[in-house]
């Protein structure tokens, strides 16, 4: 994995290169032409050289992350396209109805604020080339999100749990324990190889979590159980996001439990580890926490004080 990595790393930076050997006129004469055209391909490669040689994590930026914002800059070019946006003489009028149009597609608030960064990263990219001094997203921001971060995709029950994992095959129930027993993001999941779990240890290491950082996960028995079950190929899951959310689904019509997302199984994982009397800090280091207040939203769903104290009134 590490080799993986390197190799990876390096590949960002030769990419990177291409850019930055430039002579400045012929960097912004290809920035222009790319612009210009909506190039899509020609645009997010430009966007990460400027990333990598200037964003503060350079070639350690993560994937996810990478994926994230090119899927905001694709989703801002096709919007142009049929908006008749010129890109590089993009106004704030024009930032303004870029996010409020994905507002009222129904992403989320924190989809809408990904959208936000990857399209001001890619006009950074485009002052970086000098290819115009456009900033129609400096001053956008979204609409402020009213709802409590606790209230957002709320952890499914243990029965819930409990009836997903009887009905689930060998694969998906390691998926589905990973996820509510280990606390992986589905992403982490999927992407988890053989490599990096030890059965014998009772232990697997996340090598790319949020932000790129590296982790080790306690494994317990039920999950240690369930991946004995498993062929030992490269990638212990592995295929794609899309149709690892189709299966959840159909898991969730079938067993008669609403479906909340993967998130919500990790969600479960930090409620169930507070209710059972684990520290924050035990909770965020589990889960890959950075900042350990954010382990506090398990408090809320975990605590039934007051449901009780208020069941008598």
């Amino acid at each position: 994995m590490k080799m993986e990595l390197d190799v990876y790393r390096a590949g960002a930076f030769d990419r990177a290169r291409s850019w930055a050997d430039l002579n400045p006129e012929e960097r912004r004469r290809r920035a222009v032409a790319a612009a210009q055209n909506h190039d899509g391909a020609l645009l997010w490669s430009l966007t990460e050289a400027y990333l990598t040689l200037n964003g503060a994590s350079g070639t350690a930026t993560s994937p996810r992350t990478l994926r994230a914002y090119r899927w905001a800059i694709n989703r801002y070019l096709q919007y142009s396209g049929h908006q008749a946006v010129n890109v590089l003489r993009a106004a704030s009028d024009d930032g303004v109805r870029f996010v409020r149009s994905v507002e009222a597609a129904g992403l989320s608030a924190s989809s809408t604020r990904v959208q936000l960064a990857g399209v001001r990263l890619l006009y950074s990219a485009l002052r970086w080339a000098q290819a115009t001094q456009a900033a129609p997203f400096a001053d956008v921001k979204p609409v402020r999100d009213k709802t409590a971060a606790w209230d957002k995709r709320a952890p499914y029950t243990h029965e819930e749990v409990q009836r997903l994992l009887n009905a689930a095959n060998p694969r998906m129930r390691v998926l589905l324990l990973l996820c509510a027993h280990g606390g992986l993001r589905i992403s982490e999941a999927l992407d988890l190889r053989w490599d990096d779990v030890v059965l014998e240890a009772s232990a697997l290491t996340v090598q790319h979590g949020k932000g790129g950082k590296r982790r080790q996960v306690v494994v317990g028995e039920s999950l240690r159980a369930a991946l004995e079950t498993l062929p030992r190929n490269d990638r212990v899951i592995g295929g794609s996001y899309p149709a690892a959310v189709e299966r959840l689904q159909r898991l969730c019509t079938r067993t008669g439990v609403p479906y909340r997302g993967h998130h919500a199984l990790r969600h479960y994982a930090g409620t169930r580890l507070t209710r059972e009397g684990a520290s924050l800090d035990d909770v965020a280091r589990h889960l890959g926490h950075s900042v350990l207040e954010t382990a506090r939203i398990y408090i809320k769903w975990s605590d039934e004080g007051l449901r009780r104290r208020m069941a008598g009134w």
